[in-house]
């Protein structure tokens, strides 16, 4: 990480609230602020696989849509899914995009929201100039903070770093595709059997 991927906390804007990163080393960094008001971006990204869509897709889709008036959803395409070699099967990305079209349905931001197929890690994220903000995890911090350099060599603004966490369930472990796939937990989290 360079110092420049992160805002000095003294030159944080008053009024605000601090937003701090704990890193594997245990150090904390500020990626950004959260506002306290209700103010939001204009367009903030997300990107992900979405496969077997579960609690923790609908939590970042939802926090994104806290902060942005439109959203752009990069899911995986199916020929970067390959590229990436995972280790269980993928979702097509034709069922994938329309659970997440459901998802967005049912809460009614479907005229908010932008799907783009993401055939490399940074999508159309790298591109789009109207961009404000990013909504994270922290497994695609990496990935983030590549993001902005690539903007910041082509001219663009460096957009607002924004982390949430994992989501858990009642073991305390992350919700994840692959643990649904094992039969570990459902969709919403819960525990169907131990490890």
């Amino acid at each position: 990480m360079n110092k420049g991927d992160f805002e000095n906390r003294s030159n944080r804007p008053r009024g605000k609230r601090r937003f701090i990163l704990k890193t594997a080393e245990s150090s904390s960094r500020w990626v950004g602020t959260l506002p306290q008001t209700k103010s939001r971006y204009k367009v903030v990204a997300i990107g992900g696989t979405f496969d077997v869509f579960h609690r923790g897709h609908e939590q970042l889709v939802s926090k994104a849509f806290e902060f942005g008036e439109r959203v752009l959803i990069g899911v995986t395409s199916d020929s970067y899914v390959r590229k990436l070699r995972k280790s269980h099967p993928v979702q097509r990305y034709a069922l994938r995009v329309s659970r997440l079209r459901h998802f967005l349905r049912e809460r009614r931001w479907s005229s908010r929201a932008t799907i783009a197929p993401l055939r490399d890690p940074y999508g159309p994220a790298a591109r789009r100039n109207d961009l404000e903000a990013l909504v994270i995890t922290p497994d695609t911090l990496s990935n983030a903070l590549k993001l902005n350099q690539l903007r910041r060599g082509s001219g663009l603004r460096v957009l607002k770093i924004h982390m949430i966490p994992m989501s858990k369930t009642k073991d305390g472990r992350t919700i994840s595709s692959t643990r649904i796939r094992r039969g570990e937990i459902d969709r919403e989290g819960r525990v169907l059997r131990k490890k």
